[in-house]
């Protein structure tokens, strides 16, 4: 077969784990970094593309958004190519290591902790330096996009944020899970893309893409407060993140591909 099959590809989910807390605290803080950065790249592919669309948006939004997911796996496969770190993908491959007693619970806990921080700040080097900074979102369709983008983000009841954190990060860590399948660079980015995709275009919430994208709108102005975007938006968009990738791929793949029997 040219690609590992299921238990192959859990057990290499479960190695990038291992590998990972190994590394020094500085390394592990820069590849956190560099993962925020790059999916903050994605997200402001999609904006630039997507955003640039608004004839088309108004004849069928339904290609708009098909865009914005095709386009947006770009952060998500240079995270996996590269080797960065994101907090998403972690909540599904540490806990094969937890499971399995080879790691802490306290220990992956920090781990986790500490890549979502740095992610973070990888987010916002994109949101402002590289984004509102250079005026990249001062004009339209892009500022339009962008604003209405982010406001209904914030606009939502903290169930609904936390039931699409959910969806999200399921199709997140199985786009990791998918993209371990792949024996080459080519089957790694299709393994990403296809769940990555779906997830962007149904419109669900991802925390580490929305630490770019409302930060971003707030940077250029948009009316809504970084009180909003923590309380109404991130806090529940993680927790849905947390269930989707321990609950949904941790646990399950776990449990099909690692459980002693």
């Amino acid at each position: 077969m040219n690609y590992f099959n299921a238990a192959e590809a859990t057990n290499l989910f479960r190695v990038s784990a291992l590998d990972k807390s190994k590394q020094p605290f500085m390394k592990f803080a820069l590849m956190a970094v560099l993962g925020g950065a790059f999916i903050a790249l994605g997200g402001l592919l999609t904006v630039m593309v997507a955003g640039g669309m608004p004839g088309v948006a108004l004849a069928n939004p339904g290609i708009v958004k098909f865009v914005a997911g095709a386009l947006f796996p770009v952060g998500l496969i240079m995270v996996s190519i590269t080797g960065a770190d994101l907090f998403t993908s972690d909540c599904a491959s540490f806990t094969f290591p937890v499971l399995g007693k080879e790691i802490a619970f306290g220990r992956a806990a920090l781990i986790l902790l500490a890549s979502y921080l740095f992610n973070f700040v990888g987010a916002q080097f994109i949101a402002y330096v590289l984004s509102a900074n250079v005026g990249m979102l001062d004009a339209d369709p892009w500022r339009t996009y962008l604003f209405e983008l982010s406001e209904a983000k914030v606009n939502q009841d903290f169930m609904t944020v936390f039931w699409k954190g959910v969806g999200a990060n399921w199709l997140v860590c199985l786009g990791m899970y998918m993209g371990y399948a792949g024996k080459d660079i080519i089957g790694r980015a299709i393994g990403i893309w296809i769940p990555v995709m779906l997830f962007v275009t149904f419109g669900y919430e991802h925390s580490i893409a929305n630490m770019f994208f409302i930060p971003a709108a707030i940077y250029a102005g948009a009316d809504i407060t970084w009180g909003a975007f923590l309380i109404d938006n991130l806090l529940p968009a993680t927790l849905g993140n947390l269930v989707g990738g321990v609950l949904l791929v941790g646990c399950v793949y776990w449990y099909l591909f690692l459980k002693e029997k």
